[in-house]
């Protein structure tokens, strides 16, 4: 699929016409953006999702490039990964509070313990509520499912739509991540012969897969400095 943005130098181009085509641009991008996303939010079609999300990036740049009015590139990858970082929390937690009988849910979450992190591998499924047995990972599985991550992936929504209320949740939702980051670090290291004995890839591995962790750390001083005019009401 082609897509062509550009516009000629010297041409004469109404303000309306010029916030059309804008606006068109950022909406093409922004629909293989939301697809990659969603697909990386689900965990296993990450792969499939990450080159998807990259297509629409370069949509974005190329608009950007052609004089169109879009989006700061780094509002989108800033939202972009809050909104990620929200849906593999939300949907991979929710699994293993609700779906935790579940096969497909039995053969990942089990197999991700085992390799990565033995709170979901230690006597799963033998806790009265189902799924991951760690000390101190079902309260926070539910706790955060229905505050920080259901909040973040909100703040992401408007923040991407340059709405100067996504600015705000997403300050106050990227300091909730660092606490939640000093809480489940903590947690991991008071419980390491739990959470580490005997899984293939130990501490290196969950600082691999705990990436998405950092957002609050890189997101933060951006959301502080930048100017807030450029978000409306």
């Amino acid at each position: 699929m082609v897509v062509s943005v550009s516009v000629a130098v010297g041409d004469s181009v109404g303000l309306e016409d010029h916030g059309g085509q804008s606006r068109l641009a950022q909406r093409r991008a922004d629909k293989w953006m939301i697809v990659g996303a969603a697909l990386m939010g689900m965990w296993a079609p990450g792969l499939i999702g990450f080159p998807i999300f990259m297509r629409g990036v370069w949509l974005q740049r190329q608009a950007q490039r052609a004089g169109l009015s879009v989006r700061p590139m780094i509002v989108t990858l800033i939202g972009y990964l809050a909104l990620i970082d929200g849906m593999l929390n939300s949907l991979g937690w929710a699994l293993d509070l609700v779906a935790n009988h579940t096969l497909i849910n039995r053969v990942l979450m089990v197999g991700w313990g085992h390799m990565f992190d033995a709170g979901y591998f230690w006597h799963y499924n033998e806790l009265w509520v189902g799924g991951a047995a760690g000390p101190g990972e079902k309260s926070m599985v539910f706790g955060m499912i229905i505050t920080v991550f259901a909040m973040r992936c909100a703040a992401a929504i408007g923040f991407l739509q340059m709405k100067r209320w996504g600015h705000q949740w997403m300050i106050v939702t990227c300091w909730m991540g660092v606490l939640i980051w000093c809480i489940y670090v903590f947690n991991m290291t008071m419980f390491a012969d739990v959470r580490f004995a005997g899984v293939i890839f130990p501490v290196v591995g969950w600082w691999l897969y705990d990436i998405f962790y950092i957002t609050p750390f890189l997101a933060i001083p951006y959301l502080h400095t930048v100017n807030r005019e450029i978000f409306t009401d």
